[in-house]
């Protein structure tokens, strides 16, 4: 290892801990970290912005942009209410309701879209029955990347696995969905003993709520229908975007362009509430994995690993899901799984297809479920911490970790034992 990748190191580790500890903004730590790598030349301006994921931005802008003209209408509140009475206003229930339904559209949009639309219903639901919004917003997070992991769509990783290995939707959720399904009904039993203190409601509360009229919540029944017109052919788009051969960020641009036109907003008023905080942090932190990248660090981890494993086909599998697991948490998932599509491809030579197929689904769980371990493992995690903070819940990077870690852990344990039961 040379000085020149020591002091990439250096500067990744600073900045990591300077907004792992919050004592500057997440978004300018990464800013002036990504910054550090340019200014001493630790890789070239256009490599750097080649490194940036376009998609990812342009979907997070797209579809901010559509919630936040949509909630303008009160259709999120008339949501917030109908859910709350359809579990009888109680918080166990809705916990319950809420993890599984933000999986099950995880699994058929992307985890991403999924937060910025579930998180406004999530905070309106919680502030009614005033009840803390905290235990909500980490099952958002956990569901989100546990659902997002059992099909192609669901989370970026998969669809770069998907591409490289020629593995359909089908064979995703064929194989996926099972493991996927023991994890989610775990992880709900373990949130439920975790958070049993805080899901208590008032019976005042209760009773209030169960008289509400969500019906009266609309206050702009125009900008609704518009609203949720765009939304549903944004969500469609979503659904037919391997069909139409059109990444689902440019679906999103053109859904929020249409709305935007179509309702005549105030563009420069718009463009206030959109959550910039978190656009730059993105930015940031894709500059920084990419030095990484760059410096052939991620790439030494993977040569590390064959060497370990020797290229045999059930260690190599174990050794897939851990590393990529944990590394998931910590970096970015998309390049780790760009780094490791072609170790995979290399272990695999001459091997059949169907064997080679553990290996994928191996990587697959790592790096969608590890990215529940920390606060920046995935998308929708920093959405989430951004929406946190906005909105005053108590949510730190520390603070997290003992929820994130754990589960994380145990999710890879169960991935393991059922990757050895199903293929070797």
């Amino acid at each position: 290892m040379n000085i020149h990748t020591i002091f990439a190191l250096i500067i990744f580790v600073l900045t990591y801990t300077i907004f792992v500890t919050e004592k500057v903004n997440k978004s300018i730590a990464v800013l002036l970290g990504a910054s550090f790598y340019l200014v001493l030349h630790f890789i070239p301006f256009d490599d750097a912005v080649e490194h940036i994921d376009i998609n990812v931005i342009l979907l997070l802008m797209g579809m901010m942009l559509i919630v936040k003209i949509t909630e303008q209408c009160g259709v999120f509140e008339y949501v917030a209410i109908k859910a709350a009475k359809a579990v009888k206003a109680d918080p166990t229930r809705f916990l319950i309701a809420l993890f599984f339904l933000t999986a099950f559209f995880s699994a058929l949009l992307d985890n991403v879209t999924t937060v910025l639309l579930v998180s406004p219903v999530t905070l309106l639901l919680t502030t009614q029955m005033e009840i803390a919004a905290l235990p909500f917003i980490i099952t958002e997070i956990l569901a989100s990347n546990i659902g997002g992991t059992a099909t192609l769509i669901g989370d970026p990783p998969n669809i770069m696995i998907g591409s490289a290995a020629k593995l359909s939707f089908m064979d995703f959720a064929a194989n996926l969905t099972p493991v996927v399904l023991i994890i989610s009904v775990v992880t709900v039993a373990i949130l439920l003993f975790v958070f049993r203190k805080s899901l208590v409601i008032t019976q005042e509360n209760k009773e209030r709520i169960l008289k509400m009229d969500e019906s009266k919540m609309i206050h702009n029944k125009t900008l609704m229908i518009k609203s949720l017109v765009v939304l549903g052919g944004v969500l469609l788009g979503f659904l037919l975007h391997g069909i139409m051969e059109t990444e689902p960020s440019v679906i999103a641009v053109i859904g929020a362009c249409a709305l935007i036109i179509w309702t005549n907003e105030d563009m420069e008023k718009l463009l206030q509430k959109v959550e910039w905080d978190t656009i730059l942090f993105f930015l940031g932190l894709f500059i920084m994995v990419g030095v990484l990248e760059y410096a052939g660090i991620i790439d030494a981890l993977a040569d590390w690993m064959i060497r370990l494993t020797g290229g045999q086909m059930k260690t190599t599998s174990s050794l897939l899901l851990y590393f990529s697991g944990i590394f998931s948490g910590i970096l970015d998932n998309i390049p780790l799984v760009a780094t490791f599509i072609p170790v995979v491809k290399l272990v695999g030579a001459g091997q059949a297809a169907g064997d080679l197929a553990p290996l994928w689904w191996s990587l697959s769980l790592g790096a969608c479920l590890g990215g529940n371990g920390t606060l920046v493992g995935a998308s929708a995690n920093v959405i989430m911490f951004g929406f946190a903070k906005k909105n005053k819940v108590p949510l730190t990077f520390i603070s997290y970790l003992k929820y994130g870690v754990p589960l994380t852990l145990l999710s890879l344990v169960i991935s393991y034992a059922y990757i050895m039961v199903r293929y070797y």
